[in-house]
């Protein structure tokens, strides 16, 4: 048979595979069995490089993406992998920021072709395994991996890390991780390994005790990173977040520029700044100046968006993929810190959520445009904007993310605020440049 293109092979990989986009939780393996396989068909490329694991509910993407962008800065040549994609496939598995080239999607299906028909992986499955095989040709120096869903069960946790990171614990994926945040951390506790460093960014009562736990059985040294520093002022300056961290042990104070500018980056901060100190005692030089700079530089480093992510001025129109309750009451904390007339809110969600008590959070003095994606999962714009009615939200139901951002752009003035959340394939979606020409 003829090989095929990329655009064919990405084709196969988005219909041939159960994909969670898609279809949700049927396409979440409850083992590693499928990767434990696809991995030893492979050589085992994930025991050929180093690498950090990060899991957590909230601000894993960020904390991965700013870990990333700090080894670039220390000279590390550094793999990232992270998931979902906003646009592009290949977003997922990075090499210093650059894409995975298409000619290496192409030979790596058409090589594991036979093995997905004996023992049919998912989507998520085949996409780990690629970014291994990947980081492992390329001799990266470092890899950030973060964890797709959960932890234990997740396909990312065959690889043996430098360190383990546990941004936080939010309600999520319940269907799948368990409905009490006990359940959820025990799923996220799974990514920590036998005498291996682990991070955990927020100390909570319900969760530490976890966590304590699983690092006790495993002999592995853990350390909750706001038990360590506390971020006691931080300000906006042009397009910056500028935090001051303070150290609980001896009061000593140091500034940080973070190009991320979404408040809620100052806890993914804290958990970052104490991920590098152990690394940094784990023998990688990395030089404070660096750590600076790359968390001053993560999107142009790294091809981070969608993270509070200013796309035009006036109207100012934000995307933020924040899609479940903690990161939803992060965006509403967010709006009410920026300088806006009327808001605006272009809003689409997926049917596994908690839809009720996300859109009870929301501001209720905004007009809203309820949308969907086009993926299967997205739940129906009408229904969303019922249960928006039924919150107290006042708008209309829009058919796609263009129609629903053009339509507030055109009510928009131009000191209003306009703000594209809810769902990662929702901000995916979004085509300014279409509807401003």
């Amino acid at each position: 048979m003829d090989s095929m293109s990329y655009s064919q092979t990405i084709d196969f990989l988005f219909t041939r595979l159960p994909m969670f986009s898609r279809i949700g939780a049927a396409a979440f393996k409850k083992d590693l069995t499928n990767e434990i396989a696809l991995c030893e068909y492979l050589g085992n490329p994930q025991t050929k490089f180093k690498t950090v694991h990060v899991g957590g509910t909230n601000g894993k993407g960020s904390t991965s993406h700013m870990l990333a962008s700090i080894f670039q800065t220390a000279g590390y040549k550094t793999g990232l992998y992270t998931s979902p994609h906003l646009r592009d496939f290949r977003e997922r598995i990075r090499i210093n920021g650059e894409l995975v080239k298409e000619d290496f999607v192409v030979s790596f299906v058409e090589r594991v072709k036979p093995l997905i028909e004996s023992i049919e992986p998912s989507f998520f499955e085949i996409t780990v395994a690629m970014a291994f095989e990947y980081f492992a040709q390329q001799q990266v120096d470092i890899a950030i991996i973060e964890v797709g869903l959960g932890g234990r069960l997740d396909s990312t946790n065959i690889i043996q890390p430098e360190l383990s990171v546990i941004t936080n614990i939010g309600y999520d994926h319940m269907n799948m991780l368990g409905n009490t945040l006990e359940k959820i951390a025990y799923e996220k506790a799974g990514i920590i390994k036998y005498q291996t460093p682990v991070v955990v960014g927020e100390s909570n009562p319900l969760t530490s005790a976890v966590f304590l736990q699983k690092a006790n059985e495993e002999d592995a040294p853990i350390q909750f990173a706001d038990q360590k520093r506390f971020v006691a002022d931080w300000r906006f300056e042009k397009n910056e977040l500028i935090a001051e961290v303070t150290e609980k042990h001896n009061n000593e104070k140091s500034y940080f520029r973070l190009d991320l500018t979404g408040i809620y980056q100052v806890k993914n901060l804290i958990t970052v700044i104490e991920a590098i100190r152990i690394l940094q005692d784990k023998q990688f030089r990395i030089k404070d100046a660096q750590i600076q700079k790359g968390l001053s530089h993560v999107r142009k480093l790294t091809g981070l968006h969608g993270r509070w992510e200013t796309i035009h001025t006036s109207p100012l129109v934000i995307l933020d993929v924040g899609h479940n309750e903690d990161g939803i009451h992060q965006i509403a904390r967010q709006i009410e810190l920026t300088d806006h007339e009327g808001l605006h809110i272009v809003l689409g969600m997926v049917m596994d959520k908690e839809t009720k008590k996300i859109l009870s959070l929301l501001p209720k003095n905004a007009t809203y445009y309820f949308t969907k994606a086009q993926i299967p999962r997205a739940l129906d714009e009408k229904e969303l904007a019922d249960f928006g009615r039924t919150a107290g939200l006042t708008g209309k139901a829009y058919p796609t993310v263009r129609s629903s951002l053009a339509a507030a752009y055109g009510h928009a003035t131009k000191k209003d605020l306009i703000v594209v959340c809810g769902s990662v394939f929702v901000v995916g979606e979004v085509d300014l440049s279409e509807i401003i020409g």
